[in-house]
């Protein structure tokens, strides 16, 4: 993957674009108001200046290639919703993993999630020609192992004491996965059939 080129991957419930200092204001209202949507996650946004820092780090990343981060912009809601990339990219093994995904709570629940995961799924798998795509989440958050399961996600196992919360305690990390095979044959139509 060139993350140097500009990807736009659009349906009708979403558009994800990559992340800019242009998106900043846009997505700092979540930041201020709705901090706990960070509780589970490894780097917190929650404040101006933590919501700095994630830009940073995420600009700084797909420069590096070693990751890409999108905005989701919510096109029913016609307002920027949060964020999500690629990031672990490894050409050589067809492998990537997706995740630093958060969604303000007005977008929480609804198709904004689903559309996302198809867009990127259909596009690692397809255009990106990768094997497997793995996600992680904090074990003690059961709303979001249970959306990638939802999606198709496949529980392989428990990173025990893995990283930090970003509360700074030692967090076990899910692992799940879709492999290209579960794409073809089952993830994809079954997404699709959710997103009607």
């Amino acid at each position: 993957m060139d993350t140097n080129l500009l990807y736009i991957l659009e349906n009708d419930t979403v558009r994800l674009e990559p992340l800019s200092e242009e998106h900043f204001e846009a997505l700092l209202p979540f930041s201020l108001n709705e901090p706990e949507i960070w509780t589970y996650s490894l780097i917190s946004a929650a404040g101006e200046h933590n919501l700095r820092n994630y830009f940073t780090q995420a600009i700084e990343a797909r420069k590096s290639g070693q990751a890409y981060p999108f905005v989701v912009f919510d096109k029913t809601k016609k307002v920027y919703a949060g964020t999500t990339r690629f990031y672990e990219i490894n050409s050589a093994h067809k492998t990537l993993s997706v995740g630093y995904t958060w969604y303000g709570k007005a977008h929480q629940g609804t198709k904004v999630n689903k559309a996302c995961k198809f867009l990127l799924l259909q596009f690692a798998f397809e255009e990106l020609k990768m094997e497997r795509i793995e996600f992680r989440a904090d074990s003690k958050n059961s709303r979001s192992i249970s959306a990638l399961q939802s999606i198709g996600g496949v529980l392989e196992g428990v990173l025990r004491n893995n990283g930090c919360s970003s509360s700074g305690e030692r967090r076990d990390s899910v692992v799940l996965s879709i492999i290209k095979s579960e794409w073809q044959e089952q993830v994809k139509a079954m997404l699709q059939a959710k997103l009607v």
